[in-house]
């Protein structure tokens, strides 16, 4: 076993060097949440989407809430591709012993994708081209992240885990900050038609024809590529699993077995099944944030990105604060606790309009709306970063550790087989209400039931260490 003095950060050793290796994947990875998903791109696709709708007679909040419907639904057939393969494509890397080719191929169509969303301008805009780009950036994103995540448990002992993921975490969120930062400063125009530093987009990018947002696309791949070098520099499989080529068929029998198996697991069927929710919930409200702030408070983009730059700073401190909170305690207070504040955190952001808040009628042109979702922000960055962070590695202590990537399959299973009910039933709700902010109103139940089934959780897991 690894020696917690070789894993320390800034350690030369190789087993140093491994864990920043992977620790690098989550600063090259996270400007796909962080940009593409929640503060750029999002947002942009739902404003652009939404004067499309309107160019073509459609009244303003309906326009919105049909762009927001739009974006839910395209997740919607994401999560369900993810969610069908995930665990397949774990099981055959498990039976390989292979997991570095995986991350090749899904690191490919990260930066294909990303690229894509490049060729979404106004002038010629098609909401199945952007949705498809995207969604294919988003597969790549998610898979990777599955093959990846199966090394945690071989960068520590088991009392370090927590540590680890959380650095890597609070580390991810800080390349998200960063990013975020360059975005805002060099590309993105405010209304004013000047960047953040105030300076004219660079690159000559012009915002009539929306090539400051769009170029988020470009510059997501290009620094998933750069910044993925030493995660492939450093990071290898491990010499001692069998290598015996692509053994399709045994690996689905065996991936079949396990699935049959679940019952004889509860402690790992209950996990799966909480983190089901509360996992999606917290997805729902990386993945609506900004176009909830576009569509109900009427922010622009910059607004909304200067709103990620605080949300991710909060993200990277807590996923950091709530790493050495998982050593101390495990991750299951550190889950429960998360779960708790991000529940609350949503019947705020279902409360608040431009002239209420929790029902309570504001003078016109308060600010209270806009600081109270701010604060959200910051709820949802702390909570969230360090809420994945214990997740995955409560599920380093549920899944069997001779199958840790088929475990991580049945973990991204479980994430992504309801990954499209809380985008569907956002996009439903909003369908039927014809309101974004009451179209929010089933995140609060999602957390809820991933609450109620941790209690059938072992916190150390049914299998011995």
């Amino acid at each position: 076993m690894t020696g917690i003095s070789e894993q320390r950060p800034g350690a030369t050793t190789p087993a140093g060097r491994r864990v920043w290796g992977w620790w690098f994947f989550d600063w090259a990875s996270q400007p796909y949440n962080t940009l593409m998903l929640t503060f750029i791109f999002g947002p942009y696709f739902a404003q652009t989407a939404s004067r499309h709708f309107m160019a073509g007679g459609m009244a303003g909040t309906a326009a919105h809430a049909q762009a927001q419907a739009l974006w839910g639904y395209g997740l919607t057939v994401t999560g369900i591709t993810i969610a069908v393969l995930a665990p397949v494509l774990g099981a055959i890397a498990d039976s390989t012993g292979r997991r570095m080719p995986w991350i090749w191929l899904f690191s490919a169509a990260y930066v294909i994708g990303a690229w894509g969303t490049w060729w979404s301008a106004p002038q010629d805009f098609s909401a199945l081209r952007a949705l498809a780009f995207f969604g294919i950036g988003f597969v790549g994103m998610e898979f990777a992240t599955i093959f990846t995540n199966s090394y945690l448990p071989s960068l520590g002992p088991k009392s370090e885990l927590g540590r680890i993921s959380g650095s890597g975490w609070g580390f991810g969120y800080l390349g998200g900050v960063i990013a975020l930062a360059i975005m805002l400063a060099a590309f993105q125009a405010g209304d004013n038609g000047l960047t953040m530093a105030g300076i004219a987009p660079v690159l000559g990018l012009d915002p009539a024809t929306g090539a400051d947002s769009r170029a988020v696309g470009p510059f997501t791949a290009i620094w998933y590529a750069v910044f993925m070098i030493p995660f492939f520099l450093w990071v290898r499989d491990d010499t001692g699993m069998p290598g015996n080529g692509a053994r399709i068929g045994p690996a689905l029998r065996d991936l079949g077995r396990t699935i049959a198996g679940l019952p004889r697991h509860p402690s790992l069927l209950a996990y799966l099944g909480s983190s089901m929710f509360y996992r999606d919930a917290l997805n729902g409200m990386y993945t609506f944030g900004g176009i909830y702030a576009l569509g109900v408070l009427h922010w622009s983009i910059m607004q909304i990105g200067i709103f990620g730059i605080i949300a991710a700073i909060s993200g990277a401190l807590f996923a950091w604060i709530g790493g050495y909170a998982d050593r101390a305690f495990g991750p299951m207070p550190v889950i429960v606790t998360c779960c708790l504040i991000l529940m609350g955190t949503a019947g705020l952001i279902v409360s608040l309009s431009p002239v209420s808040v929790m029902g309570i009628a504001l003078a016109e042109g308060s600010a209270l709306p806009d600081i109270l979702f701010y604060v959200a922000g910051i709820l949802i960055g702390a909570a969230g970063g360090a809420l994945q962070s214990a997740s995955r590695n409560m599920l380093c202590r549920q899944g069997n550790p001779a199958r840790m990537t088929e475990a991580f399959g049945l973990y991204a299973l479980s994430g992504k087989a309801t990954t499209f009910l809380a985008p569907a039933l956002i996009a439903v709700t909003t369908d039927l209400s014809g309101s974004q902010r009451l179209g929010a109103t089933p995140l609060i139940a999602l957390f809820a039931v991933g609450l109620v089934l941790l209690v059938w959780v072992k916190p150390e897991g049914e299998h011995p260490a």
